[in-house]
C-alpha cells in the first residue's frame, strides 16, 4: 500500500503541472486584466507601468514559468484587486466552504444510502419506483433554480430563514444562527448528491442482492435485516465509495454558484469576483486548490477500496 501511495504521488506531480499550464492558457485566452482599468481617468502611462509591475508585459509562457517559480517558493501571490496575498485570501474563506461542504455531503450522502437501500430492497414495487421518481426530480432540478424556489419559500413568504451570509449582521454568529444561515443552501448541494448518487446505490445493492451468497445466508435464517446490513451493503460499498470519491471533487465546484445566490462568505464569492474581475493570481490559487482536492480525493478513494474489500491488493 505504501508503495502504490508513493508511485500515486509522484505521478500526481506531472498531471498538476499540467492542469496548471491549461488553466493558465485559457485564463490568458478570456483576456487581460489591464482590459479591466481603461477609462478616461486612466492614462496609458498608468496601464503600462501596471503591465510592467504585475509581469503582464512578457508573453503568456514567461508569465507562467514567473507565476510557477513563485508557486514552488509558497508564495501564489497577491490579488490585483484587494492586494491582499492569495494565500491569506484562500485561507480567510475556505473555512464556510469546507463547513457547507461537509454539511450538504453529508445529509445528501444519507439520504442517498437510506433511498438506494429502501429502493433496491422494494424492488418493482410502488415505493421503488416512487424513490427512483424522486432521486429523477432532485437530479434534474437545476441549483440555481431550487435556491430561488427555496428563499422565495422560507425567506420571502414564511419568513423561517434567512436568504444570505453566514451570520445576522449585529449579533455575534453563535452556532444555531450559522446553522439557520446553513439551512438553504445545505439542502440545494444535497439535492443534488442525493439525486445522482440514490440510483447508484440502488443498482449496487441490486446486483449484490442476486448473488448465490446473500440467498443462502438468508435460508440460515439469520433475519433479513442482518442479510441486507452485513452481508449486502458491505459488499455493494465498493461502488458507493467510487460515487462518493467523484462526488467531492464536483461539490466543490458546485458550491461556488450556491454561494453566490447565498451570499455564503467561501471560496465561490472571491472566485467569482476574481473571474469577473479577472485577477488571475486569484483565479490561478483556486484552481490549484481545485486540482489539489481532485488528485487528493482519488488517491484517498483508493486507499477506502483497500479498506471496505481486504482482498484488493496494491502492487
Amino acid at each position: 500500500m505504501w508503495k502504490y501511495i508513493l508511485k500515486k504521488l509522484v505521478l500526481a506531480v506531472p498531471v498538476l503541472l499540467g492542469i496548471t499550464i491549461i488553466d493558465y492558457a485559457i485564463m490568458s485566452l478570456a483576456g487581460s486584466p489591464l482590459d479591466m482599468l481603461a477609462g478616461p481617468r486612466i492614462t496609458q502611462g498608468s496601464i503600462a507601468l501596471r503591465a510592467e509591475r504585475w509581469g503582464l508585459d512578457q508573453p503568456v509562457w514567461r508569465q507562467y514559468l514567473t507565476w510557477l517559480s513563485e508557486v514552488l517558493r509558497g508564495n501564489l501571490g497577491y490579488s490585483y484587486k484587494s492586494y491582499q496575498p492569495v494565500s491569506e485570501l484562500i485561507g480567510s474563506h475556505i473555512g464556510p466552504t469546507l463547513l457547507l461542504m461537509g454539511a450538504s455531503s453529508a445529509l445528501g450522502f444519507i439520504v442517498a444510502i437510506a433511498g438506494g437501500v429502501y429502493s433496491a430492497v422494494h424492488r418493482y414495487k410502488r415505493r421503488d419506483y416512487a424513490v427512483v421518481s424522486f432521486s429523477f426530480v432532485l437530479s434534474s432540478i437545476p441549483g440555481f433554480f431550487l435556491s430561488l424556489v427555496l428563499i422565495y419559500l422560507f425567506t420571502v413568504r414564511l419568513g423561517w430563514l434567512p436568504s444570505g451570509g453566514m451570520s445576522t449582521a449585529g449579533t455575534g454568529g453563535g452556532v444555531g444562527d450559522v446553522a439557520r444561515h446553513m439551512v438553504m443552501p445545505s439542502i440545494v448541494l444535497a439535492a443534488g448528491v442525493a439525486g445522482t448518487n440514490i440510483r447508484y446505490i440502488r443498482s449496487s445493492m441490486l446486483e449484490i442482492m442476486e448473488m448465490d451468497y446473500l440467498r443462502t445466508a438468508a435460508a440460515k435464517g439469520i433475519g433479513r435485516r442482518n442479510v441486507i446490513r452485513r452481508h449486502a451493503f458491505r459488499n455493494a460499498l465498493l461502488p458507493i465509495v467510487t460515487v462518493v470519491g467523484m462526488q467531492i471533487p464536483a461539490l466543490f465546484g458546485g458550491a461556488i454558484i450556491v454561494e453566490q445566490l447565498f451570499a455564503w462568505p467561501g471560496l465561490g464569492l472571491i472566485t467569482m469576483s476574481a473571474v469577473t474581475g479577472r485577477d488571475y493570481p486569484v483565479i490561478m490559487g483556486v484552481c490549484l486548490l481545485t486540482a489539489v482536492v481532485v488528485l487528493a480525493t482519488n488517491l484517498l478513494t483508493d486507499i477506502v477500496y483497500a479498506l471496505v474489500d481486504p482482498t484488493i491488493k496494491y502492487s
